[in-house]
């Protein structure tokens, strides 16, 4: 067999290996982004289900980045030197591990206690007011007890899982795309990492339709089974004298391989245009990641709809044009062999059009719900949102009504109130979400004084500003995934091929430390400073909010993103300048060329590479890098 013949074997051989590598890390990117979008879109119930403020679900939230922080420099440089598609398996395990870790409270915990006073007293009218004007309870309640129970700590379970899911998911990312890039053609893989990063998004997508399905589910909906076997590990290893060979000569590498790791942090810190980059992408995902989590709620509290609605509408507009963004900006790459400095323009740029788009959000606005004794009076004037305004009033003054109750309905006079009780209802026909209720002393009306279970919409206005909302997130969406492929390969390109898998890793680790951990916990923070009124436990203590002053949630989500992308494009421009007169070091003064054995091109490059295969496959001490 002629040296030509062994060649295109081995290539066609690699090949193939890549493509199944490049089908399995798609769908391990599918399973992460799906389980950590389901997560996310859960913040709000979670708030509720634990009654816990929102800057605890913040840090719940931000365990993740917490878990991921602990082995990720550690896993980039050293997952480098040995089997990256197994260091990944085992990753995929542990992720696996902390999700069952986080679904564990629905079966440890008791009965859901829901907080309405309508829906689970149907037999009953506790919750009206009575024609004489007092208040009936049964014989051994009083109004404290429609409050929620003591906070639960069952919510740890869910803090501990996600952290183990964090660690789980720390080989994935840059193992993964540190193999994509060192294994596929310089001209492929930017496409390659396109498809990646779309199973990245098609996760989120199924994520965000599940938990839209989910959160319409009550938490006690059937029987549940709470006799859980414990995971079985099924994969044995294998011990044989090629293995014990292998193994023994890894370890005289070690030495080595350890010496190795304070040269190439050096090298990197030493590097202007990736330290310049790793700046830019923290200071932006500190505001990405603040408007991701929150998202459903600024639309629960903005445009007055529920979560499901909100998670729903977030997949359909803002997951399909990213997707299409993705491979939109591989092709583009690929087509034209973008190079190095060309990819940073083009980021540059696109992001700068998405950040001039954003602006029109502020325009795209809706007034405070109007709940009476909160955002207006009983009368239905606006008043000042934070003088503790009178939750009582002449008309269910004798009502006797739990001050504290949580269980808005719609009166016919377009007026929210706090409950059945406060807006003085009498009776009620019907059952369920179906209930309407009548002989409202508190909603004044010509006619019949009747009021519905829920908050009051907030108009048709209201909901053409949603539509506008969605439809420029889906246009900023689209363009700024159009800059993310240009934008990851400058940071795969301005290292050594030799430190790209700790490059990676250390900006995940830049990342995580800097705006995935705190962005979370300090932005929930201040979203908790413009609540209008907390559930309260029976032990007195502030639970989860119930409902927002609007105006100053639209000035933090909104403005504090802004403040932080427009300060990232101070470090971009220094970048492009840098690159004016810098050449990158992972790449060659041909376009569309990578180093595989020095500076080489065409057909030359081509032959050098599948022989560099050729070498790796026929050595058995090397085989298990591949």
């Amino acid at each position: 067999m002629g040296e030509t013949e062994k060649i295109e074997i081995h290539r066609i051989r690699c090949l193939s290996k890549l493509k199944m590598f490049l089908l399995a890390i798609t769908c391990a990117f599918v399973s992460k982004t799906l389980s950590g979008s389901y997560m996310n879109s859960m913040l709000t119930q979670i708030e509720r289900q634990f009654n816990i403020p929102t800057s605890l679900v913040g840090f719940i939230n931000g365990s993740f980045e917490i878990g991921n922080l602990f082995l990720i420099i550690f896993v980039s440089y050293f997952g480098s030197k040995l089997h990256r598609p197994i260091m990944i398996g085992v990753g995929c395990v542990v992720m696996g591990l902390g999700c069952f870790l986080q679904s564990l409270p629905h079966f440890l915990m008791d009965r859901y206690e829901y907080e309405s006073t309508v829906s689970l007293n149907l037999s009953s009218t506790s919750f009206l007011c009575t024609e004489n004007g007092t208040q009936i309870f049964r014989p051994t309640e009083d109004p404290s007890e429609y409050v929620k129970e003591v906070k639960s700590l069952m919510w740890v379970y869910v803090l501990v899982g996600n952290m183990i899911r964090g660690i789980g998911e720390t080989p994935i990312m840059p193992l993964g795309i540190s193999y994509i890039e060192d294994f596929a053609k310089s001209e492929n893989s930017p496409l390659y990492i396109g498809f990646i990063e779309t199973g990245a998004i098609i996760g989120p997508l199924f994520g965000l339709l599940l938990s839209s399905l989910c959160a319409n589910i009550y938490v006690d909906t059937g029987s549940v089974n709470t006799g859980m076997e414990g995971l079985k590990d099924n994969a044995e290893i294998i011990k044989n004298d090629k293995e014990e060979k292998q193994r023994e000569k890894i370890k005289k590498e070690n030495d080595r391989i350890t010496k190795d790791f304070v040269p190439f942090m050096k090298s990197l810190f030493c590097n202007p245009i990736y330290m310049l980059f790793i700046l830019v992408s923290v200071i932006q995902f500190n505001a990405f990641v603040s408007m991701i989590f929150f998202m459903p709620k600024y639309l629960e509290q903005q445009y007055g709809k529920s979560t499901s609605e909100a998670v729903f509408l977030i997949g359909i507009y803002n997951l399909p044009p990213v997707c299409i963004g993705y491979i939109v900006g591989g092709l583009i790459m690929k087509k034209f062999k973008i190079t190095i400095k060309q990819a940073a323009y083009i980021g540059f740029w696109l992001s700068l059009i998405d950040f001039l788009l954003y602006f029109w959000s502020f325009f795209m606005i809706c007034d405070n719900s109007s709940v009476a004794g909160i955002t207006t009076s009983y009368e239905g004037m606006q008043q000042d949102l934070y003088v503790g305004n009178a939750i009582l009033a002449d008309c269910n003054m004798d009502c006797n009504c739990p001050t504290k109750t949580w269980d808005p309905v719609c009166g016919s006079n377009g007026l929210s109130y706090m409950s059945a009780c406060l807006a003085g209802c009498e009776t009620f026909v019907g059952t369920g979400i179906n209930m309407v209720l009548h002989n409202c002393s508190c909603i004044q009306t010509s006619g019949n004084s009747s009021a519905v279970l829920g908050l009051c919409g907030k108009g048709r206005d209201c909901s053409m500003m949603l539509q506008y909302f969605l439809i420029l997130s889906m246009i900023s969406s689209f363009v700024y995934s159009l800059s993310a492929i240009p934008g990851y390969m400058v940071l795969l390109r301005c290292v050594k091929p030799e430190e790209k898998s700790l490059g990676v890793g250390l900006h995940a680790f830049s990342t995580r430390v800097f705006a995935g951990i705190p962005a979370p916990i300090y932005f929930g923070a201040l979203i908790d400073s413009t609540c209008l009124h907390w559930a309260t436990l029976k032990s007195g203590e502030s639970g989860a909010c119930r409902i927002y002053d609007s105006t100053n949630f639209r000035y933090i989500y909104l403005g504090l993103p802004a403040a932080l992308r427009g300060s990232s494009f101070i470090p971009a421009i220094l970048i492009l300048i840098i690159l004016r007169k810098y050449h990158p070091p992972g790449e060659s003064t041909s376009s569309g060329t990578a180093h595989v054995e020095g500076k080489i091109t065409g057909k030359e490059n081509e032959c050098q590479e599948m022989d560099q295969l050729s070498k790796i496959l026929n050595d058995n001490e090397l085989k298990t890098k591949l």
